[in-house]
């Protein structure tokens, strides 16, 4: 199984900081997000693993390199405007192949273990996702989750996670080069009882503004 890592975003709600860093390589717990996803994957017994990037992308690809210091093969997607979520997995369709992948956003932390999406048989359904108890940021949540199946239901509501298993064919009407977001498609795909899904009750952030970095990086030091 492939993994994919989503990491070409502009981190806007970090700026100034991701003025001149990429988000993936913003640091916390002594490394940078996006190493704790790779040596994550390796250590779950995954090898090959596309990247896709845009904003301050030659930072992230020589931090990055080939994989080999993770014990990973990666392949590299560039994409001259970020592409969105759905956009950049369209984007990246011929290095990641016909067979269902795992996803992780790199903007991301969690404790989440990677080998348990690759012993999932989707059959009929196009991905399975990863829901987290709401944060305060988020109190709202996204989707419902009963019985193993993820709906459109109003309660109760979990965030998603950011990490997922997923067939090409969510993102089959996306051509690559287009910008597409990724909550559209999932919310079609809940409507049409081909999305499966599950609680992660362990460590999760969003790193999405520099006052939840702050807390990541009190919460690991801490730890």
């Amino acid at each position: 199984m492939k993994a994919m890592v989503l990491a070409a975003g502009r981190g806007e709600r970090l700026r100034p900081l991701t003025e001149r860093l990429p988000k993936p390589l913003v640091e916390a717990g002594g490394k940078a997000l996006i190493d704790w996803h790779l040596e994550r994957l390796a250590a779950a017994g995954l090898r090959d693993v596309v990247v896709n990037v845009s904003h301050l992308a030659d930072q992230v690809v020589r931090h990055v390199g080939d994989g080999k210091r993770y014990g990973l093969r990666v392949a590299w997607s560039r994409e001259a405007e970020p592409l969105e979520t759905a956009g950049g997995i369209a984007n990246a369709r011929a290095l990641l192949g016909d067979a269902p992948f795992l996803l992780v956003n790199s903007d991301i932390y969690c404790d989440y273990d990677f080998s348990a999406l690759s012993r999932i048989a989707l059959k009929n359904d196009l991905a399975h996702i990863v829901l987290v108890p709401n944060p305060a940021h988020h109190a709202e949540g996204d989707f419902t989750l009963e019985s193993g199946m993820v709906g459109n239901g109003s309660a109760p509501r979990y965030t998603y996670a950011g990490v997922a298993l997923m067939s090409p064919g969510l993102v089959s009407a996306v051509n690559p080069g287009d910008k597409a977001p990724l909550g559209p498609l999932l919310r079609k795909a809940a409507g049409e009882r081909r999305l499966s899904g599950e609680l992660h009750r362990g460590l999760w952030t969003d790193v999405g503004t520099a006052a939840r970095l702050d807390e990541l990086r009190t919460m690991l030091a801490a730890r």
